[in-house]
């Protein structure tokens, strides 16, 4: 060989070494060591547009810009309740088969009324009364976090930290190591006996910081110049209840919290930006006490954010409160990244971001630009259906429940007055559909006699569960909402399908996918990433394209 050519050799053999270590690229490993599962309640898509130019260079824009953003991530069933959006992500399937078809259901055979984590066996662990008997007993399909603990022969370790325990449990699967929410009497981390018998000392220390006085003991004030939230509605608009009436910036939180009796009412730091932050907290002191990512097979840890869900109680979607509230979880999550950087290295981590549902727009908002919308009276339609089945079947009661465009009928009463259930669903749905709001009625044994592949008639489908759902399932009008006239609460159910989904960190591409994603699609993924089963049920598909 000529001295050219063993020239020529050596610049090969420098620019081969010089993309390796010399390079500073740290090479990711075959799988990840942990995945951090984010979950923002309530969260539109459109707030990571809308806020881009004032998120930090760590946080959102950072993950967004750098790994792979999916702009068109929805969900592809009706009743977006908190609790099925967490089921469906954990299990990559929707409520037709995980089960949870809403917050609350009605179980006919013992005439009650069911929420979908509560479970009387259990008892609560650290917390008050009524705060913690939790479990995911009624989820009916298993979740990426079973299958990691199943796979691994239970090496790996699952945990989930959210306010919302509807979050914790549901996304730490069946199998859980453990699962923390917050009692909102004391606002300290608690748990069940569905996990352990005790709390371990780590969390009681950590309790035991008082953290939340901390962070009731101080002012609300805009992280920006008010002046400089241009995105938002006005601070003073007629869309809000506010925070004891109070719905203008600053925000004395020390006078806010105070219970009038000396003692501290805690659950205020649920609806403030500091209840994200005392989170993310709890979220890092759970990596690093159980040594999450430190052994040889993933861990997964699900953090969930709900302080947005809370605040949009009392102010609407576009307010300069919830604005507000997102530059500082901004924040937060831009410190939790940099944690896990230190840590463990993002190499090593897989971060997703995403939301259970999305808040939707005050109609009253809405309706002031001609764009139409409203409010569908639930309470004064299901009574207006009552006295018209009375007038056509004689008095009784016919509907037993109604929730979440679910209305559920009275079948032993039905059967009793030698009556055809499918006639009465039938009737039922002429009737509902006749409402203002209500586009579609649809019964029961329509669902179970055909299979719709599209449109609005799949989505009612997709939520419609044999054993737990209604009679007849309402579809209302695009723009409309659920209200009720009792209480001065206008809007219960106000929820929508388009999310933000971002994956970040390991070997996730930079990249982004403007075609059609569902939330459900991540636990298929990631499972495939790992080289394991999707979980049973899964109708989630793999994205192709987020990795390398």
């Amino acid at each position: 060989m000529g001295n050219n050519s063993l020239r020529s050799l050596g610049i090969v053999l420098m620019v081969v070494i010089g993309v390796g270590p010399l390079s500073g690229q740290k090479i990711p490993p075959q799988k990840p060591k942990l995945i951090v599962g984010i979950t923002v309640s309530g969260m539109q898509y459109d707030y990571l547009s809308v806020y881009w130019d004032k998120f930090s260079d760590g946080g959102f824009r950072k993950m967004a810009t750098t790994g792979a953003n999916c702009k068109n991530a929805r969900y592809d069933y009706l009743i977006t309740d908190p609790s099925v959006g967490f089921a469906s992500i954990a299990t990559g399937t929707r409520p037709s088969e995980h089960g949870i078809v809403s917050d609350y259901w009605y179980r006919r055979l013992t005439n009650e009324i069911v929420h979908s984590i509560e479970d009387q066996e259990q008892t609560t662990i650290g917390g008050s009364y009524g705060s913690g008997p939790y479990s995911p007993w009624a989820l009916h399909s298993r979740t990426l976090s079973d299958e990691m603990r199943v796979k691994s022969r239970f090496k790996s370790r699952s945990i989930g930290v959210s306010m919302d325990p509807n979050a914790a449990v549901l996304l730490a699967g069946h199998t859980a190591t453990a699962a923390y929410w917050l009692d909102p009497v004391h606002a300290s981390w608690i748990t069940s006996s569905y996990y352990m018998d005790s709390l371990p000392v780590w969390v009681n220390d950590f309790n035991a910081k008082n953290y939340p006085d901390l962070y009731l003991d101080r002012n609300w004030e805009t992280l920006h110049p008010i002046a400089e939230y241009s995105e938002s509605m006005l601070d003073n608009n007629p869309y809000e209840t506010g925070l004891s009436g109070q719905i203008t910036f600053p925000y004395d939180l020390t006078r806010l919290s105070s219970d009038g009796k000396g003692g501290r009412d805690y659950s205020l730091l649920m609806t403030t930006p500091w209840g994200n932050t005392y989170t993310k907290d709890m979220a890092i002191a759970a990596i690093v006490n159980e040594e999450l990512g430190k052994q040889e097979v993933t861990d997964i840890i699900h953090i969930g954010f709900n302080t947005t869900k809370y605040l949009a109680n009392f102010y609407s979607t576009w307010s300069v409160e919830t604005q507000d509230t997102y530059l500082r979880l901004d924040q937060d999550i831009a410190h939790l990244l940099e944690f896990l950087d230190d840590q463990l290295g993002l190499e090593n981590v897989l971060v997703y971001v995403t939301a259970e549902n999305a808040l939707a727009v005050d109609p009253n908002y809405l309706a002031e630009s001609r764009i139409p919308s409203g409010f569908f009276n639930y309470r004064t339609s299901v009574s207006l259906l009552k006295s018209y089945l009375n007038a056509i079947y004689g008095r009784g009661e016919w509907v037993t429940f109604y929730y979440a465009q679910q209305i559920y009928l009275n079948h032993q009463l039905i059967e009793d007055s030698n009556l055809s259930l499918e006639e009465v669903q039938d009737l039922v749905a002429r009737f509902m559909v006749q409402m203002n709001g209500v586009s579609n009625a649809l019964q029961a044994y329509v669902l179970q006699q055909n299979y719709f592949t599209d449109g609005v008639l799949h989505r009612i489908q997709n939520s419609y569960y044999q054993k737990r759902s209604g009679d007849v399932i309402l579809y209302l009008t695009p723009g409309w909402v659920e209200h009720s006239n009792v209480g001065g609460v206008y809007a219960e159910f106000k929820y929508t399908p388009h999310v933000p989904m971002i994956f970040y960190g390991w070997k996730i591409n930079r990249v982004t996918i403007p075609y059609r994603v569902s939330p459900t699609d991540i636990a298929p993924s990631i499972a495939s990433f790992l080289e394991i089963s999707m979980p049973d049920n899964a109708t989630g598909v793999v994205i192709s394209d987020l990795v390398k």
